[in-house]
């Protein structure tokens, strides 16, 4: 039987490590100061595309933004 002590204290609170780590990176954005605040803002923004495959061959991709002002 597996003991809980082994368990890390993100999983034992019901959180993914992805969870874990973008909760730690905001408290670290928010206690910067001055330019280093407004820079590491802008690095938060993510860019991506989605495409859909129809008949084996991809339709044209979506670009998407996925950051914490919209």
């Amino acid at each position: 039987m597996a003991s809980n002590a082994a368990v890390p204290f993100w999983r034992a609170a019901g959180m993914t490590y992805i969870t874990y780590s973008n909760i730690c990176a905001n408290l670290v954005r928010n206690c910067l100061k001055g330019p280093y605040k407004t820079e590491a803002l802008t690095r938060e923004k993510v860019h991506f595309s989605i495409s859909k495959w129809t008949d084996g061959k991809p339709e044209k991709p979506t670009l998407r933004s996925d950051s914490p002002e919209e």
